[in-house]
């Protein structure tokens, strides 16, 4: 049993790391040779027998998973009788069945996988919908955060079923494989891909033998390919390739018996095999420690035994725990509440694309510690993929997101308003309706502890001059408050304890308020410095500054918010950029994400609201987003 202080056990949860080595393990349907959706639960860091998990949509086997932290996928496959596109996943949070996340741009199994954790990568099959031998040299990839049908990706070097799938974070690879459906071709070739771009796979290199139909695993800078087929005899050989250096492989050492047809998970450190045929169906599991050489070992038992089940993990190579820093946010009491306690309050980013398809936008949520620096970790998904200047506002306790663009038919546009707990990571829940379906509503903190809003927006009517509010301590639909001076897109919003502010909008440089206690239409405060739209705002109880804009402006302006007048010039932001978001405490503010002039950033800047002068560098997001929305539990209009 491990022992440390309080401090240690708090820097271990921050990294990330201390559940690390700890994390789930799924073997996710098969054949006995009838197929099952039966999945299995392990502890990789635990030797024992598997236990009950839930189900997958339908029985399956032959697919490929993978995983991101909160995520788990089982991709394709076929049921004996048809060749399956459905792809399925499971919130490692919530034990049960599996749900549809969408369909792979191909039906069929023998496939091989690998993620990180935002992205996730298929590699060849064996599918009906081509010329004979049907065997496909296509990529396809998906966004874990995101459901939806997957996207093309590439091709590998050459037609490949049965290969294996393994990686790191930033790379992909496909490990061996049949170019025939006979599977008498034993392949050695191993390709790659980066996981964040699209394109062809390159030459990676050899395996040192061979094979088809095996397992693999992998940590960050290895991977290991187990069992399989050599020449037509099951095979017991386990063979290395390193991640970092193209090269041929290298031998690791034996499984207890030849094995063909098993599955492969790992937690990065410990790599499992699991089920297969023997020839027999088998339900051992075997392990091996991902950084030594040697025989694999007994860890345990399936639930049935059966070949071809999907290895799913949450905690592999590909996810990189120790650059995420946790914000220290979680379980405070009722009377230490954000904005209260220095150093606790959280900034949150959702929703966005980082494409300009249906298929790029994204549901999934991350957060910071604003009082820290660092890189952001994720939070949950919103209720659906939304992008497009949404609104994101939070009190003390609550983050609701409203309205936005969801693409992919008609109405493409929104009214739906959904929440989450700041002091529970998890995903959003349904929260109500706003008045009026739309996109290009504003960003910023537009509320306080009683009331949040919604100010202007565009749909089918042009810009729209509304204004929402609603409470964020009750669920509900919102309600009209009043309408703004004039009709404004991609706004930039604000509030003090007392007071609502519209803030610009495209190509408008107008500024008006409101009381937030009382009803009604909107007065004029004065003039911005420049009239863009496509920005953000943050604000302290006194000061509100707008941030960036359209056109990747890297201008920021401040007004005092008790008082009216014109906006005066703040600084510059670290690189230009439009569409992102932000989020702030009383005395910090963060701004996230956003389109640059050419491409999406990933950057997270930082400013002290109440010193003019340029942004500084805060640290980086998992990934780039842009069109995304922020929002915080410490900013100006909380007390």
């Amino acid at each position: 049993m491990s022992v440390w202080t309080i401090k240690e056990r708090n820097n271990l949860v921050r990294k990330n790391t201390a559940s690390r080595g700890a994390q789930l393990g799924l073997f996710a349907g098969g054949a006995t040779p009838s197929n099952v959706g039966v999945v299995d639960r392990v502890n990789v860091n635990n030797r024992g027998n598997a236990t009950d998990f839930g189900d997958l949509v339908r029985g399956n086997q032959c697919g490929c998973g993978f995983g991101s932290s909160t995520r788990g996928i089982q991709y394709a496959g076929e049921d004996q009788v048809n060749y399956l596109n459905n792809i399925d996943y499971i919130n490692w949070a919530s034990q049960g069945n599996f749900s549809d996340f969408g369909d792979s741009t191909q039906p069929g199994g023998f496939r091989a996988g690998h993620s990180n954790n935002i992205r996730g990568v298929s590699f060849g099959t064996y599918t009906p919908v081509i010329a004979s031998p049907y065997v496909s040299n296509t990529i396809d990839f998906i966004t874990i955060g995101s459901l939806g049908n997957a996207t093309d990706f590439g091709d590998l070097t050459a037609v490949r079923m049965g290969p294996k799938g393994a990686g790191s974070t930033t790379r992909a690879y496909s490990m061996a494989g049949s170019g025939n459906n006979s599977f008498t071709d034993y392949g050695t070739h191993c390709d790659t891909v980066l996981i964040a771009t699209t394109g062809n796979a390159t030459d990676y290199g050899d395996m040192a033998t061979g094979t088809n139909e095996g397992a693999a695993f992998s940590s960050n800078v290895r991977g290991v390919h187990a069992g399989g087929r050599i020449d037509g005899a099951y095979t017991n050989v386990i063979q290395l390739i390193a991640l970092a250096a193209t090269g041929t492989g290298s031998d690791f050492g034996d499984l207890s018996a030849g094995t063909r047809r098993p599955d492969g998970l790992d937690n990065s450190i410990r790599g499992i095999v699991g089920g297969g045929l023997v020839p027999g169906n088998t339900n051992v599991m075997e392990s091996v420690e991902i950084a030594t050489t040697g025989d694999a070992t007994d860890f345990g038992d399936l639930t049935s035994a059966r070949h071809h089940p999907c290895g799913i993990d949450s905690s592999h190579g590909g996810i990189d725990f120790d650059e995420i820093q946790r914000p220290q946010v979680t379980g405070l009491p009722s009377k230490d509440t954000p904005p209260r306690s220095p150093g606790r309050t959280i900034g949150m980013f959702g929703g966005g694309y980082f494409g300009a398809s249906a298929g790029t936008y994204r549901s999934n949520c991350e957060v910071i510690q604003v009082e820290t620096l660092g890189r952001s970790s994720n939070f949950g998904e919103l209720t659906a993929a939304v992008t497009n200047s949404f609104t994101m506002v939070g009190n003390r306790t609550r983050g609701i997101r409203a309205t936005g663009y969801t693409g992919g038919g008609s109405p493409d546009t929104t009214n739906v308003m959904d929440y989450c707990e700041f002091a529970s990571r998890g995903n959003f829940a349904d929260f109500g309706d706003a008045t009026a379906a739309a996109y290009g509503s504003n960003g910023g903190p537009g509320g306080n502890d009683v009331r949040s809003f919604r100010m202007g927006a565009y749909n089918a009517n042009g810009n729209l001059t509304t204004v929402d509010y609603w409470a964020p301590a009750t669920l509900g639909n919102a309600a009209d408050f009043g309408d703004l001076s004039v009709g404004a897109t991609e706004a930039a919003g604000m509030a003090s304890t007392t007071r609502v502010i519209r803030y610009g909008s495209y190509n408008v440089n107008t500024i008006d308020y409101h009381a937030i206690a009382s009803l009604g239409d909107f007065s004029d405060f004065g003039d911005a410095v420049a009239a863009v739209g496509a920005g953000e705002a943050v604000s302290s109880p006194v000061r509100g500054v707008r941030v960036g804009g359209q056109g990747a402006s890297n201008t920021m302006e401040y007004i005092t918010m008790a008082s009216t007048g014109d906006a005066t010039d703040f600084g510059d932001l670290t690189a230009g950029r439009a569409k992102f978001g932000a989020a702030c405490s009383h005395t910090r503010g963060v701004m996230m994400g956003g389109s640059l002039s050419s491409g999406f950033s990933d950057t997270l800047d930082y400013i002290t609201i109440a010193s003019a002068g340029d942004a500084t560098d805060f640290g980086d997001m998992s990934a780039t987003r842009a069109e995304c929305a922020g929002m915080g539990n410490g900013h100006g209009g909380l007390a």
